[in-house]
């Protein structure tokens, strides 16, 4: 337990309003559920409060394991037990997405829709983040109790709704500042050269490829042709326009990475059969 020496007393109301907008800045980078986050830092700082958030600016309790930064002790499951350092919290919310992102044991959660806080509580239990038996469970009602999950879609204050380029997550432009970056029915797209792999755009989004394939609606890799539309964050379920008219040539795939919406929600708002084509001057629904 942290000692109440170091207590600021910061009420969770308080905690939650002071840290929201940077946990949903890491949840666009990171992909990581704001709830998820400002839940996890709740509870495992005390609101702010603990001694390793106010010495350490250790917010998700995370232990010294392949870390090479500055240290303090702190009595846990064990006495004396070695925690990370921060300089400031800025450092420490960054560190757990970067903890989690690119942790094995944590790689199937971003499988997990960005929405679903529930499966999100439950995966961080199964990979063993805490010992706590009831640790999902805690997670959940704290999420519910203060409404957490309505920073999950992302959306802030005089934030406009649909992306431009300067609106897209921060990894984004971080990682790729050479390249056109386009947006789709709100959703951010390139344009491939014919030189790439998914492997690698994943890896210069900082994407897991399965991601990046999901993105795009395939199960494999395959090769990409000059032109190919490669979406870099998750299309929509629904289109900007209510209805497209069916081109010569023009399968479901290539309409759904066109109009920037999902492949199986297309086929299931025009009653169609998984795998089926459309006919040219076919209208189809998007809405």
């Amino acid at each position: 337990m942290w000692n109440s020496l170091f207590a600021q007393n910061n009420s969770r109301k308080e905690y939650v309003e002071k840290y929201k907008d940077l946990a949903i800045r890491q949840m666009e980078q990171y992909g990581i559920p704001a709830s998820i986050i400002l839940a996890q830092a709740c509870l495992e700082s005390g609101n702010g409060n603990s001694r390793l958030a106010v010495k350490a600016n250790n917010h998700f309790g995370i232990k010294c394991n392949n870390w090479s930064g500055k240290r303090i002790y702190h009595n846990d499951d064990k006495a004396g037990e070695c925690f990370r350092k921060y300089n400031s919290p800025e450092d420490s919310f960054k560190d757990h997405s970067e903890f989690l992102r690119n942790g094995k044991r944590y790689q199937s959660l971003f499988d997990l829709k960005r929405d679903d806080y529930k499966s999100w509580a439950h995966g961080l239990k199964a990979a063993g983040y805490a010992t706590n038996p009831k640790y999902a469970q805690l997670l959940i009602d704290i999420i519910e109790k203060y409404q957490l999950y309505t920073y999950d879609s992302g959306k802030q204050k005089n934030r406009k709704s649909a992306k431009r380029r300067w609106d897209l997550p921060e990894h984004i432009y971080t990682y790729s500042i050479d390249r056109q970056i386009y947006t789709c029915n709100g959703s951010a797209y390139i344009i491939a050269t014919g030189q790439e792999s998914y492997a690698s755009i994943a890896k210069e989004y900082n994407l897991f490829k399965r991601e990046l394939l999901k993105f795009n609606d395939l199960k494999k890799e395959r090769p990409i042709a000059t032109g190919t539309i490669v979406y870099i964050e998750s299309k929509k379920n629904r289109g900007e326009k209510s209805t497209y008219v069916v081109q010569e040539d023009d399968t479901m795939y290539e309409i759904s990475q066109k109009m920037g919406i999902k492949l199986s929600k297309l086929y299931r708002m025009n009653n169609m059969k998984q795998g089926t084509e459309p006919q040219a001057g076919k209208i189809l629904n998007l809405q």
